[in-house]
């Protein structure tokens, strides 16, 4: 270790002694890794805090990005342009077109010279390259030519090795106003810089992303596009308190504004207002009560007017940046399970004018109270099975056809009437044939019953089809699942000294955040709540209260909630009403 720290420092004397202790530390776990890159190069890499912090190629130290973004000005760099983070994650190196030089001019580096290249309004380095010729023969070949050899990159296998992280947003040292005017250029030279580095040079240098660009997936892909996205949407949002933001927004699409808003509100309501103990939280809930209250005033969310159309996919892009994780602990039914707070993009995110953390955290619990429950809409419906098919097929449904009950009763009538099955002498008995005999009797029955009453006739059908059921909430689309719903479980345990306790289970499956129904009872009686995994049931949680509070929960489940008393099962534990002997 101490002669790693040696070699830190002599290859880059910029570091103090405080951050060489900070990157390479005395007692904190550091591990090293030997991997192979495509052609074949062994390469040593040093991970601390589960990140890759250097790598070492024929005994040469190189940092890697996750080093960059903790000290952004360890290398000089070079700037260049958010689509060509892209061509470089592919495979490219780094041509002299795709170079922006600044007013200031280009940082002075030798032929050879480790450099870090960052995006163009973002300090943070995405690449890290060896310069292949020196800044004065930059100039004078017209910046032209390849001027970068590129060994490591945001996006690649070596990225991949931490924690995927994004790259965070860190400001320019100097506010240069000239770059706003090659801002201005940005469209015209981006036609031009992705043909060029699309055809890199035969490399001599090792090329770490021969470890994975050769065969990256779909989803990397998308990433890359949700980053640049997200960055050419936060761009006008940082200007926010300069007096040029309505030119910013006016400069923009109404989608990409409605994209801005989005990402906005979304970091805003993880910093603010979200905590630890609220998870798993109803994506719902977050949308709805979160969000919302971080809307600027005279904006409204519309995911509709967004580029992700549902906010389903919004959430998913924010995973694929490992921002956060959503699961569906039922179908239907997502839920923020997990946030990384500590992500680069929630860190850097700047608070609005106006709003405060203990303000947010106010509106927020005020919001949560104020915050109306609708119901779900609950329909059952009926899939045809196998035996079922042939009284089904004359009407045109297949296996696996879903009718409400009305439509199964209406299939049911129009078969008894077309093959003329209606008794003659009592037209409330159906005669049964050979197809009513082989879907609905049993083998012992076939002998004894011929006829059966319109009821009993369906009834009989409805239990021989495959039960489902179909849940609207409230601005969602309708979701199908199969089996009967299963009701909100209420239940009296024995604790420790004789004590009592309520359970309630399968609130997720009917719209309730069961951190917020606990909230709720806790306030209402008095007593400790707390949520613990259901046991048996993958992925839901169950409420655990003191006492016997069945009294208290139904009248907040069927009076204050609105929900169908079908739907819950256990109120008959209530404790009886009298005194107490």
């Amino acid at each position: 270790r101490r002669k790693l720290r040696s070699e830190v420092a002599a290859a880059f004397p910029t570091l103090s002694t405080e951050q060489l202790a900070e990157l390479v530390p005395n007692k904190e776990e550091l591990n090293v890794i030997k991997i192979h890159c495509h052609k074949g190069e062994a390469i040593t890499v040093y991970m601390n805090h589960r990140n890759p912090i250097l790598f070492e190629v024929e005994k040469v130290l190189y940092p890697t990005v996750y080093t960059l973004w903790v000290y952004p000005d360890l290398l000089p760099a070079f700037a260049t342009w958010p689509p060509v983070l892209q061509k470089l994650a592919g495979g490219a190196d780094l041509m002299l077109p795709g170079v922006v030089v600044p007013p200031s001019g280009l940082p002075p580096v030798r032929r050879g010279t480790l450099c870090a290249v960052t995006l163009l309004g973002n300090r943070a380095p995405v690449a890290v390259g060896v310069a292949t010729m020196s800044t004065e023969e930059m100039l004078a070949a017209g910046m032209k030519g390849k001027g970068f050899a590129v060994l490591h990159t945001h996006l690649d296998h070596l990225w991949e090795y931490g924690d995927k992280s994004s790259p965070p947003t860190l400001a320019p040292l100097v506010t240069d106003p000239a770059a706003k005017e090659s801002a201005g250029g940005e469209e015209e030279l981006q036609g031009k810089e992705p043909g060029s580095s699309c055809s890199p040079e035969p490399q001599q240098h090792v090329d770490l992303r021969d470890l994975s660009l050769k065969d990256r997936d779909t989803c990397a892909e998308l990433l890359g596009k949700e980053e640049l996205h997200e960055n050419r949407a936060a761009e006008p949002g940082e200007d926010a308190s300069t007096g040029g933001q309505q030119e910013a927004e006016d400069s923009r699409t109404p989608q990409e504004q409605m994209d801005a808003l989005f990402n906005q509100c979304f970091f805003h309501a993880l910093k603010c207002k979200v905590k630890k103990s609220d998870l798993p939280l109803l994506t719902s809930t977050f949308l709805g009560s979160h969000m919302v209250s971080c809307c600027p005033a005279g904006k409204q969310l519309d995911i509709k007017k967004s580029s992700y159309k549902k906010f389903s996919k919004f959430l998913q892009c924010m995973q694929h940046q490992r921002i956060l994780q959503v699961k569906e602990l039922s179908k239907g039914v997502e839920s923020i399970v997990d946030v990384d707070w500590k992500h680069p993009d929630i860190k850097a995110f700047a608070v609005p004018e106006g709003f405060s953390s203990a303000s947010a955290a106010q509106e927020s619990r005020s919001e949560d109270r104020e915050q109306v429950y609708h119901a779900p809409e609950i329909i059952p419906l009926y899939g045809v099975s196998t035996k079922m098919i042939p009284l089904f097929q004359e009407s045109g449904h297949r296996k696996g056809s879903i009718l409400s009950s009305s439509e199964v009763r209406n299939v049911i009538i129009n078969y008894v009437k077309s093959n003329e099955l209606v008794d003659e002498t009592n037209k409330n008995f159906v005669k049964v044939n050979a197809i009513l005999c082989d879907c609905l009797l049993d083998k012992s029955e076939q002998d004894e019953i011929s006829h059966l009453k319109w009821d009993e006739l369906l009834s009989r059908c409805l239990e021989r089809l495959q039960p489902l059921h179909q849940v609207t909430f409230p601005g969602q689309e309708p979701v199908v699942r199969k089996g009967n719903i299963e009701p909100i479980d209420i239940s009296i345990a024995q604790r420790s000294s004789n004590k009592k306790v309520t359970v309630i289970k399968n609130l997720e499956l009917y719209g309730l955040d069961p951190q917020s129904v606990a909230n709720t009872l806790q306030q209402k009686v008095q007593a400790s709540a707390t949520i613990s995994p259901a046991p048996g049931a993958k992925d839901r949680v169950q409420v655990q209260i003191q006492g016997n509070q069945i009294h208290h929960l139904a009248k907040m489940l069927l009076e204050e909630y609105q929900l169908p008393r079908k739907y819950i099962q256990g109120l008959e534990k209530a404790p009886k009403l009298g005194r107490k002997k």
